[in-house]
């Protein structure tokens, strides 16, 4: 495959201008952004990256995994990671925005549901699950069920930084698992169906979520409602919400991740999708640099 269309720290900023006729951002004083880099459409869904900060793992454009270096030069693909006969035989065909696991030797987790957007309800099979795929040849490893009766599907997951929980989302509410529960001797289909250890009811932000990631402890939660795209800060012990970002632009938000690489420390996914407006950054996807604005 060609690599990733990347644009520089100095090709970002050049960027930074051309983005400003056509994007606005409410100044909170929080996050500056620093430009934006065209990828392909295969990054689409989400991304992460490992503790090392060595290597991306983006999504899209729903199932695909892919990885590149700090700077979204490509070093692997696959474009369909989720096994024939699970797809098949239970329907999950749809990765969402992924999150990094340790142990096992370092896992990227993959947060699944069944999706049909021309079937209603679009979510077929009503449950979620977590794949595990290996970081380093991207192969597919396992997958744990959730007890459907506390999700109906995983959209997005994000590991806590001490690696002992998993948060995602049900409806209103953010809940988290046990991460010591994800593993091989819990795979599915005999494994058990897990349940959440954690709820925080009522303490998704208003524009939803599309992606996570945490950075100091608090969990970032991307989102997007009427052409109004927030980033929040919630504190997982109280759900109590911050609001960090806000801008006004045109494309589907996606997934966040925290890493320090092309200009900034704070990354937000846009793909081009959104039919009620001409695309801010289009053809293809973006992903949007941001800094702090005393780093």
């Amino acid at each position: 495959r060609t690599s990733a269309l990347t644009l520089l720290l100095a090709a970002a900023l050049a960027a930074t201008l051309s983005i400003a006729s056509t994007a606005s951002a409410r100044d909170l004083g929080k996050w500056l952004l620093t430009g934006a880099s065209s990828v392909p459409n295969d990054y689409w869904q989400g991304l992460t990256s490992d503790p090392s900060e060595s290597n991306l793992f983006l999504i899209g454009p729903s199932q695909g995994l892919w990885q590149t270096t700090p700077q979204l030069e490509q070093t692997a693909g696959v474009s369909r990671e989720i096994p024939d006969d699970i797809r098949e035989n239970v329907g999950y065909n749809h990765i969402g925005d992924p999150t990094w696991l340790p142990g096992e030797g370092g896992r990227v987790l993959l947060p699944m549901e069944c999706f049909n957007p021309s079937a209603d309800p679009s979510n077929t099979c009503g449950k979620g699950a977590f794949g595990i795929a290996d970081p380093q040849t991207l192969a597919w490893r396992y997958y744990v069920q959730l007890n459907p009766a506390f999700i109906p599907k995983a959209m997005w997951a994000e590991t806590s930084p001490n690696g002992k929980r998993i948060w995602t989302s049900s409806g209103d509410d953010l809940i988290a698992y046990d991460a010591s529960q994800v593993t091989q001797q819990n795979a599915a289909p005999s494994g058990p169906q897990l349940d959440p250890v954690k709820r925080l009811t009522g303490a998704v932000p208003p524009t939803g979520i599309t992606g996570a990631v945490f950075r100091k402890h608090k969990l970032l939660l991307a989102g997007e409602s009427d052409h109004v795209y927030q980033v929040w800060a919630v504190d997982t012990k109280t759900g109590d919400p911050n609001l960090q970002l806000e801008m006004r632009i045109c494309g589907e938000s996606e997934g966040l991740d925290v890493i320090s690489t092309l200009g900034g420390r704070l990354h937000w996914l846009i793909a081009p999708a959104d039919p009620d407006c001409e695309l801010t950054f289009g053809p293809t996807s973006a992903l949007l640099h941001f800094r702090r604005p005393h780093a």
